[in-house]
């Protein structure tokens, strides 16, 4: 029988009810999140797979032999054939035109950053990047110091925690004239679940700039379509999209920027011919040039079934629920407050579904207003089998942006003479005076019911006091 609570949800949300698939698929191939009893509200952080998944790449295994792709014997033949399917089936997935991009397989999306820093040339360019950006997008920055490149930041705004696209505009429109010049931000932050607009892509590509779009929290519950946007480089996990095989990713690249990276090393499958007496190398031509090593060809074929199982749901149907599950979550959680009229939560991003995903960022506080530590949080949220994220997600911009840690604090953080070689997380939270140091993160996604929801909702309402 319905609960009131979602007969209320229905009427607020009436496009719940095209999404009601997904509860029979819940039922059908993702059993043991309920037999478990298991709250999984940490999308953003992983996937969950389906158990159809699974059942399909074991018997592809079970059926047939695949050998090393390095060579041309039946087994190797075999297994080829099934890594190019894959290959070519992403491309399909995203609307990449096959004489435009490529699809280079790499250990996650983490893995594609670094194969993008490490190979642009930044000598007398530009890196420009919002100040929400995951770890490993700021990462790149050290190749671009290294090689005397200007970096530049873009920051993002309180309460909202979009950016200043006053400042963006004008880091857009001076590009540097004697180098290459990389812009990257994240289609969607993985800390304040803000969707930055992808009409940037075009805008910088106006001025000169090549585009790194990092889709890893994004393409989980939106369409990214790269027949109508062009964005360069973009990494993505498939981890992240459907669960199933972790330590897979890819770099989708246009093959014109391609041309424009050089790698700083050579490794088995990426050459052509490699001399030792000779002293020289010749790079292999497409995405071998780009893959070190053996490939994983035996997990690789799960690609391609995750992304079809994804197709057989459709984008509409997991960007809707997501949708409507984030507001009746922001809703009720943000209206909580204690007995003493101070609010449970103050949330960090768009309080509004309006150009957001499904990750919604808050602290917790006492009826004094005093902050609740997030390691409190997740401790009590795992009594419950809640599983949520808490810290800074790998995104210390935005986390310093919403913590209001200032730019003094740090550099006196940083300057300490006990500080030159090592910081621990617990030496960071000393020096920044008390302040939170991260925040609890509940992420929405494709196979979360609305008794997911209204479960984390009853444990927070237990912290009201």
């Amino acid at each position: 029988m319905p609960t009131k609570e979602f007969e209320t949800f229905l009427k607020q949300y009436p496009s719940f009810a095209k999404t009601e698939a997904i509860d029979a698929l819940r039922r059908k191939d993702y059993a043991r999140l309920d037999r478990g009893e298991h709250i999984y509200l940490d999308y953003t952080g992983g996937g969950i797979y389906a158990e159809s998944q699974i059942q399909k790449h074991h018997q592809l295994l079970h059926d047939n032999v695949y050998g090393n792709p390095h060579s041309s014997n039946p087994t190797s033949h075999a297994a080829t054939e099934v890594v190019e399917s894959a290959r070519e089936y992403i491309l399909k997935f995203f609307n990449a035109d096959p004489d435009e991009y490529l699809a280079i397989f790499t250990s996650n999306a983490s893995g594609a950053l670094k194969l993008t820093g490490e190979s642009y040339p930044f000598s007398n360019g530009r890196y420009l990047l919002t100040f929400d950006n995951h770890n490993s997008v700021n990462g790149i920055r050290e190749f671009a110091h290294a090689r005397g490149a200007e970096v530049t930041y873009i920051p993002v705004m309180l309460p909202d925690m979009r950016v200043d696209a006053s400042q963006l505009d004008q880091e857009l429109a001076r590009p540097s004239k004697n180098g290459h010049n990389l812009f990257a931000y994240p289609a969607q932050s993985n800390f304040s679940s803000v969707k930055h607009p992808l009409e940037w892509i075009e805008k910088a590509h106006a001025h000169g700039w090549d585009v790194l779009l990092d889709a890893a929290a994004y393409v989980p519950t939106n369409k990214l379509d790269l027949s109508t946007v062009k964005p360069d480089f973009v990494p993505i996990s498939f981890y992240k999209i459907f669960g199933y095989p972790t330590g897979l990713g890819a770099l989708i690249a246009r093959k014109s920027a391609l041309t424009k990276l050089h790698r700083p090393w050579f490794a088995g499958g990426t050459i052509t011919v490699a001399s030792v007496q000779g002293d020289k190398y010749y790079l292999a031509d497409g995405a071998p040039a780009f893959e070190d090593g053996t490939l994983d060809y035996l997990n690789i074929p799960a690609i391609e079934i995750g992304l079809r199982h994804i197709e057989s749901i459709g984008y509409e149907v997991i960007n809707e629920r997501v949708k409507t599950l984030t507001g009746w979550l922001l809703q009720n959680l943000t209206s909580m407050k204690h007995s003493t009229g101070e609010p449970l939560v103050r949330l960090f991003g768009p309080n509004s579904t309006e150009g957001r995903g499904g990750a919604v960022t808050v602290n917790f506080y006492d009826r004094n207003g005093k902050a609740f530590d997030h390691r409190f949080i997740e401790s009590e949220a795992n009594k419950m089998n809640i599983s949520l994220r808490t810290g800074c997600f790998c995104n210390p911009g935005a986390g310093e942006i919403a913590l209001g840690i200032s730019r003094v604090e740090l550099d006196v953080c940083f300057t300490r003479p006990e500080h030159e070689d090592r910081l621990s997380i617990d030496d960071f939270r000393l020096c920044i005076d008390g302040k939170s140091s991260g925040a609890v993160r509940i992420s929405v996604g494709m196979v979360t019911n609305f008794n997911d929801v209204q479960a984390f909702l009853g444990f927070a309402r237990g912290l009201l006091s």
